[in-house]
Parts: C-alpha cells; structure tokens; sequence
C-alpha cells in the first residue's frame, strides 16, 4: 500500500511507520518536526511537512491521522487551544488534500479517544457495563468535549470510508505514558490514585500498531473503533497487577485532593477514567496479542 501517516514521528506513528515500511509499503510521514535523521527501519519513507502543502495528489491508498498536541502538559489556556486547534486543523487540512485529490484514497484511520464516554467508576469491586462503539458520547470537561469536535472535524473529510479508532491508555517501552506511569510503582511508592475507582482502559503498543493495520486492511470496517484490550480494569486493579509483576509494595495512596493541587484540571487524567470493550474489533475477528493486562505488563517489565 501507498500511505500518508500524518504524526508518524510520536509514540504510536513512529512504532506505525517501522511496521508498514517492515510489510513493504511506501510510508509517506507528514509532519510538523521532520527529524535531522530518519530512524532507523523507514526502507520506504518520504518526509513531508504540514507547513509546505504536502504534495499527495498521486495515487494515495489510505491515510492514517495520528496529529495532534501532546496533552500531557500542564493545561493552561494556550495549551487547551494549541490541543483542540492541532486535532482540528489537521483534520481540515487532510480534508482539503484528499477534496483536490482526482481520487481520494479509499480509507482514513484517524486516532480518537475513549475518554469520549465520560468517566465512569467501579462500586465495591463491580463494574459498570463497559462502553462499547454503539454508546454516546458524554462530554463532561475539556478533554472529552476536545474528542467530540475532533471526531466532527474527521467526519468532514470526503474519504468513504473513515475509522475513528479511540485509543486508551497506551502502553509500551521507551514512549508513551507507561514509563512514567511505572516509575513509583518502580521506586516501591506504588498505589492507587485517588478512589482507585476510576475506569483505566488500556492496550499495548504492539496491539494498537495491529488494530491499525487490521483497520487499514478490513473494508468492512467504519465508523468508531474501540483501540482497547478487552480486559476491563479500574485504577487500583491496574496498580496492584503492576507491583505484582514489578514484585513491589503496593501500599502509598495519592490522595485526589493532592493530585489536583500539583496538576490542575489536567488531574482528569489520572483521577477519571472509563470503561470500555472492543467489540467491533472482535466482532470482525482482530485478535488481541495482549488480551489480559498482566500479559502486556509482564512483556514490558
């Protein structure tokens, strides 16, 4: 295949690009930070750059949009716009590409979220029904309403087939959130963020890059795609299967009121969470590499 990854130089895009260039297909990667040096593995890359009108107007098989601000800065009023306006603008510019187009490709796999369900907690060790790709959305605080008009934003893109895949917490070595997210468990400081309640959907790296392809590759697949394990898990059983594959003491609470202070409202973050299924994922036969979450965390650790 012939395709555009817009934001191929992040967690996901860079671990996307190794795995399409690896199959054999021609990887052109738009991007706002053109690296000095290309990584290594990108045999078939071309380097675009958003700021130049990235010329695609040849033969184009499918783009993956994976752009979008980091929201893992402290969100101050300038940081909240340059997150929303990244995810919106990108989107408006793969429109106008794929609208000059003579033909549009035939797929667009843009990265969504599942915070878009709103947060949701466990009551006394049960769960509440997980959210699957038929639940509404539940906009309530600046990261979920952001999901919303970014969806909106992806939806006016004149490709017929669009997947909106909505990722949860990504797990991997060297990126992402989970180096961090392991380091007090790592320090023996391990425990449950505020309630512990707080829905924690997850997937590993290896399975977010294999729901992408299967995606790309699946034309019966469209519309909203839940990039989660199925294994549905709240903040404290995240915590307590973590120390146990670290072999660390699970016993200091970070109490929310402490978290809020030292984050703001960025505490969202840690402090909701949903839970979720992949059904459709599922339902069109994807298997999970990482199915459970002491597989993934025994593979990372």
């Amino acid at each position: 295949m012939r395709t555009a990854l817009c934001g191929g130089t992040g967690f996901i895009g860079s671990a996307l690009a190794r795995t399409l260039s690896a199959r054999g297909d021609e990887v052109w990667i738009i991007t706002r930070s053109k690296p000095a040096a290309p990584a290594a593995g990108l045999l078939y890359a071309t380097w675009e750059d958003w700021q130049s009108d990235p010329d695609l107007t040849g033969p184009l098989d499918a783009i993956v949009n994976l752009s979008g601000e980091t929201i893992g800065r402290r969100w101050t009023p300038a940081a909240k716009s340059r997150i929303l306006s990244s995810r919106t603008e990108a989107a408006a510019r793969i429109a106008d590409i794929a609208g000059r187009m003579r033909q549009p490709p035939a797929v667009l796999v843009g990265a969504s979220a599942i915070s878009l369900y709103g947060h949701a907690e466990s009551s006394g060790g049960r769960y509440p029904p997980p959210c699957d790709e038929s639940s509404p959305p539940l906009p309530q605080d600046f990261l979920s309403k952001t999901i919303v008009d970014w969806e909106a934003a992806a939806d006016r893109i004149p490709i017929e087939r669009i997947v909106k895949l909505r990722i949860g917490l990504a797990l991997g070595k060297g990126g992402g959130s989970f180096p961090m997210l392991s380091l007090p468990t790592k320090l023996f400081a391990g425990g449950r963020l505020g309630s512990g309640r707080q829905g924690m959907p997850w997937i590993h790296i290896d399975d977010i890059v294999g729901l992408i392809l299967f995606c790309l590759d699946t034309e019966t697949i469209s519309g909203p795609v839940n990039a989660v394990a199925p294994e549905t898990v709240d903040n404290d059983a995240f915590g307590r299967t973590l120390a146990k594959v670290m072999h660390r003491p699970y016993w200091l609470h970070a109490p929310a009121w402490a978290i809020r202070a030292a984050l703001g409202e960025m505490s969202a973050l840690l402090l909701t969470g949903q839970f979720a299924v992949p059904c459709k994922a599922l339902e069109h036969g994807y298997r999970f590499r990482y199915p459970r979450l002491s597989e993934a965390l025994e593979n990372l650790v």
